[in-house]
This record gives C-alpha cells, sequence and structure tokens, in this order.
C-alpha cells in the first residue's frame, strides 16, 4: 500500500520556511539540508524522530499523513483491526476513552486491541535474554527512533539492541496469529517514528498502515463521527498487566517485573535524546549496565509529536497512572507466546556521513574568515554547535556559509564601507551636537578638508542652519540646493535625522558644473533668439524694400504701356 507513495516521513512545507534555523537547531541528528535559504529534510540522515515539526514556529514541518490509506484499506473488505498505543489514556478524557472502541468500529474496524498485548510479550522475551546472557548492556527496542539512531550514528552498538522487535510489531504479528493472516492490521499512537518502522523489511507484513492520534482524530472528523454520539464499549482486548505504563520512562522494567525503584545499577531509564547521547556516549566501554531503556521524546511516549492533545505532560502521566488503576481489575496476564514470533533484527546503516577531511574544514573556515581560532566564535546562531561543525556540514552540502550570522554581517559592513567610500557623493554624519562624526573622500575633495574636521562643528565647514532644523526636530529631512561659494561649489542636499540614533546624515551631490551648463545654455538660447530676431527683422526689411522696388517698377510698366498704347491708336488715324 505504501509502494505509491512517498516514503519519506518527514518534510518542509517550503512556503512557510523562513530560514530561521530553528528546525536545524533543534534536530538533533542535524539532518536538516539548507539549500537557498530554505530547510529540507534529508531522509537519509532523517530518524522521524518529530523534533522539527514541534520545534518549527512557522509550522514549516509535517509529517506524511496516510489517512487515505487506512481509508483504501478498510474498503478492501478484509478484516481490519486497529493496534491501539497504550498512551491513548493520556489523550482522551475518562468518558472519551469508554466511547473510543465504538467511535474506531464506526469507521469500519473489525477488531479493536490494545498494543499493551504486545508490549507484555517484548518484556517478558526481554527478561528471559537477559537471563541468558547478562554480561553486556543491552539496549530497549521499543522506540523506534532510538533504533533509527543507532543504526545510522552510532553502528558499532547495534549489536547491543535487544533482537526482539517492538510492541507494535509484537502486537500486530500476535493480532495475524489470532484473526489469520489476510487480516489488516493499523497502529494508531503518538509515534511519528513508527511510520518508518513498518518500513523495515524484517517488520514486512506485519502492520499495514500508522496513523498518529492526530491523523485518528481528524479522520473521525472527516466521517462526521464524534465520541459524543457514541455508545460506551470495550475494546476487543482487555488491558495487559502493567503493559499499559510502557509509555512512561520505565515502564518496560516495570512490566518485566525487575527492581524498578530507579536505584538499581544495573537498570537504566533514560528520557529525551540528549540524556541518550550522554548515556550512549560511555558504551560500549566498561559498563555494569544489564538493560538501558531509552525513549527519544522528553517524559516518554506521552510527549510523541503526534500526541494530538492539549493536555501538559503532568496531566498526561497522571491519566496513564489512573487509567492504570482504574482498569486493574480487569488487567489480565496474556498468554506467552513463542519467542520466535517476536525475533527482531536490526543493521547497521554506514556511510550515513560523509568523512572530511582536514584540509576542506580548513578552506571552508578561511572562506568564512574563521581560520584563525578566535574568530570562531561558536555563537550557534547558524545551528550548529561550533564552526567546525559548520564547516563539514557545508563540506557535505548539508549547509551553505551564508548561514554564518557573523560572516555575513562583516560582509555587509565591508559593502556598506565600500559604497561609503566610493561614492561619487559627499556624505557627512554629526552627532546631536552637530559635530563631525564620519566624512568620506568625496565630501573631503568637496570642501577642502581631512580627517582633522573630524569632532569639530559642522560650521566649520558651512552655515549650520539645515542641521539645526533637523536636531530641533522642526523637520524630519530636507531637499535643498546651496551655494557654497567658498569652496567654489553648488550642491544638492539631502539631510535627515536618525532618530534612533540621534545622527544627522548629509548626502551632498555636486551640481556645480550642471548649473554652468545651464547657464551656458540659457546664454545659447538668448544669444540664438536674438540673431534669429535679427534675422526676421532683417527679412522683413528685404521683403519691403524689394515690395517698393517691385510697386515703382510696376508703375513705371503701367506708363511705358500706356504711351505705347496712344502711339499705336495715333498710326492707326
Amino acid at each position: 500500500m505504501y509502494d505509491s507513495v512517498s516514503r519519506q516521513i518527514v518534510f518542509t512545507l517550503t512556503a512557510r520556511c523562513r530560514d530561521c534555523y530553528r528546525c536545524l537547531r533543534a534536530c538533533p541528528v542535524k539532518a536538516i539540508r539548507m539549500e537557498r535559504g530554505q530547510a529540507y529534510v534529508d531522509e537519509k540522515r532523517c530518524i522521524a524522530c518529530g523534533t522539527c515539526i514541534r520545534e518549527c514556529p512557522q509550522k514549516a514541518k509535517s509529517f506524511r499523513h496516510d489517512i487515505d490509506i487506512a481509508q483504501r484499506l478498510i474498503d478492501l473488505g478484509k478484516t481490519v483491526a486497529a493496534s491501539i498505543a497504550p498512551s491513548f489514556a493520556a489523550v482522551l478524557n475518562e468518558w472519551q476513552r469508554a466511547r473510543l472502541a465504538s467511535g474506531i468500529r464506526a469507521l469500519g474496524f473489525r477488531y479493536v486491541g490494545q498494543t499493551s498485548h504486545g508490549a507484555y510479550q517484548v518484556s517478558y522475551h526481554t527478561l528471559q535474554i537477559l537471563k541468558k546472557d547478562g554480561q553486556r548492556p543491552y539496549i530497549g527496542t521499543a522506540c523506534p527512533a532510538i533504533v533509527n539512531y543507532i543504526e545510522k550514528y552510532r553502528p558499532e552498538l547495534v549489536d547491543h539492541l535487544i533482537p526482539i522487535v517492538s510492541p507494535m510489531i509484537a502486537h500486530a504479528r500476535m493480532l495475524k496469529e489470532k484473526l489469520g493472516k489476510d487480516t489488516v492490521v493499523i497502529f494508531i499512537g503518538p509515534c511519528v517514528a513508527k511510520k518508518t518502522e513498518l518500513l523495515r523489511p524484517a517488520n514486512k507484513g506485519a502492520v499495514d498502515c500508522v496513523l498518529t492520534f492526530g491523523e485518528l482524530m481528524l479522520w473521525l472528523n472527516q466521517r462526521g463521527i464524534s465520541l459524543n454520539n457514541c455508545e460506551e464499549s470495550s475494546f476487543d482486548e482487555r488491558p495487559a498487566h502493567l503493559a499499559q505504563l510502557y509509555p512512561l520512562p520505565g515502564g518496560m522494567i516495570k512490566t518485566a517485573g525487575l527492581d524498578d525503584d530507579g536505584f538499581n545499577p544495573q537498570l537504566i531509564r533514560v528520557d529525551g535524546m540528549a540524556g541518550v547521547k550522554t548515556l550512549l556516549d560511555s558504551l560500549p566501554g566498561e559498563s555494569s549496565y544489564t538493560l538501558i531503556e531509552p525513549l527519544f521524546c522528553n517524559n516518554g511516549c506521552i510527549n510523541g509529536p503526534g500526541i494530538g492533545t492539549e493536555k501538559n505532560l503532568f496531566e498526561r502521566r497522571m491519566d496513564i497512572l489512573k487509567y492504570d488503576r482504574d482498569t486493574a481489575e480487569i488487567h489480565i496476564v496474556p498468554e506467552l507466546q513463542d519467542g520466535v514470533l517476536f525475533h527482531g533484527s536490526y543493521e547497521r546503516q554506514e556511510g550515513i556521513l560523509r568523512e572530511v577531511s582536514e584540509e576542506e574544514i580548513e578552506q571552508i573556515l578561511e572562506k568564512t574568515g574563521k581560520s584563525d581560532p578566535q574568530q570562531q566564535l561558536n555563537c550557534g546562531a547558524c545551528g550548529y554547535d561550533s564552526c567546525r561543525e559548520k564547516a563539514i556540514a557545508v563540506a557535505q552540502h548539508m549547509a551553505e556559509p551564508e548561514m554564518c550570522i557573523p560572516y555575513m554581517r562583516r560582509l555587509a559592513e565591508r559593502r556598506t564601507d565600500q559604497i561609503f567610500n566610493t561614492t561619487p557623493n559627499g556624505v557627512v554624519i554629526l552627532d546631536k551636537e552637530l559635530k563631525i562624526l564620519s566624512i568620506n573622500p568625496a565630501f573631503k575633495k568637496f570642501f577642502f578638508c581631512s580627517d582633522a574636521v573630524l569632532g569639530r562643528h559642522i560650521s566649520y565647514l558651512m552655515d549650520p542652519e539645515p542641521f539645526e532644523k533637523l536636531i530641533s526636530g522642526a523637520v524630519e529631512s530636507l531637499d535643498i540646493i546651496r551655494t557654497h561659494k567658498h569652496y567654489n561649489l553648488m550642491c544638492r542636499e539631502l539631510l535627515y535625522i536618525l532618530k534612533q540614533d540621534q545622527q544627522i546624515v548629509g548626502i551632498f551631490i555636486n551640481i556645480t558644473s550642471q548649473q554652468e551648463n545651464e547657464k551656458k545654455l540659457k546664454e545659447i538660447k538668448s544669444q540664438t533668439i536674438e540673431q534669429a530676431s535679427e534675422l526676421l527683422n532683417h527679412q522683413i526689411k528685404m521683403a519691403q524694400t524689394i515690395a517698393q522696388f517691385l510697386g515703382e517698377s510696376t508703375a513705371r510698366g503701367e506708363e511705358l504701356v500706356k504711351k505705347l498704347m496712344s502711339l499705336t491708336e495715333g498710326d492707326e488715324t
């Protein structure tokens, strides 16, 4: 059923990601790859613990929802059994717990079992292994995030993993033994990492789908099923003796019947990845531990990323304890099964981390200005604990040099200084008393000064009146044109105040040549108009003279014609 969907469990909703590095800081294995400011989950490195989902303030991290897969499995018409993790008691109120089985059956499930039955078998068979070989520390395998971590990042400890499957797989195998091989088993619990567990080749065919409690509530809502309207009914399996405590640290040890008062040096319960890492760092050296029960989430499974409840941790813990006490009368001791059914195998996953040479590390440190150890601030702003770790991540293409905030600040300051020093416009910065704090090369050139004027009042160079307006609060900015006769200079001046710093910035744009060009242009225009006027007057005078000559010539011609006509008439007579 999972062949047609993405196998990646945890992923980024890129539209929401704001490159804050929060997920990277929180990720216990640094499985977050930064690329062009976006945070992506590297599937090969990810242990699917869900820490980034819980920590992301923008809700940009999510996990694969499998409600559609569960629905298709039900639609197949086969017997569908639910395996409900014992932490359900921490999710629901008492009246909701009494109606949960009815709500699940309304979704199409024919059998509603309790994963605590598998947990009981796991604790029992773990105890048998310890009795046979208690000379080395064994590590419990109930938590898939821990198993993923050891296989990928501490492969030398794989042999210390108890060769038994988790309660989820154990219960699923039990259900298929009981109800038939074709039975569809859907596990429902608080853990995102459980979704990776069913993909293990060794677990193939046990669990068909994994949902979180959050997904279950969403599914019920989508189907219009409200627990308010469901009748009270019991699970098809009664709670297993003590195994209902499995979601809490020490639950596995307690279920096995071992001394669990917390002071037995051979039995270690540890929750939270920081504590787990510290403990595992002491292995496989000399150790008095016989059994280590690690849970990735702080306070155990009641704090899983898929728990889907707003109740606080202490309320959840009390609800688990109360449910176990309240159901003590109906507890059963499950019939012990053949240990072969619960055998589990785990493998080293080598090559997850590429080795990086010292030369590569040094080159990257040098590129970001950290070749000097004193420049290696180890501030952690990038998400890594040290500049060296960050350099290794860059070499492994998991991080970008630009993630270093001190480095980017230095670059920004360098660019600002470059702009300040190379701009053709003069720049001056004054304090609230109008004393000169800084000037750039262009300003020095305009006003024939040097750094010797630093600390002097601006009136030493020019009329301070525009600056006084700004510092008095009369105006917030000015855009004026002033002539500085002493310097043969005309400038457009953009003046504004930095209120937070109580400083005034003045930008001087030299428009002297522009004004001279405009003056020359005006002179040329004036001369052109004058010359055009003279030419026009000349042409008018010429036209008038020509007209006068034409008039005189016409009159003479007319007189001559009249004389000729009179002579002609005389001859005819």
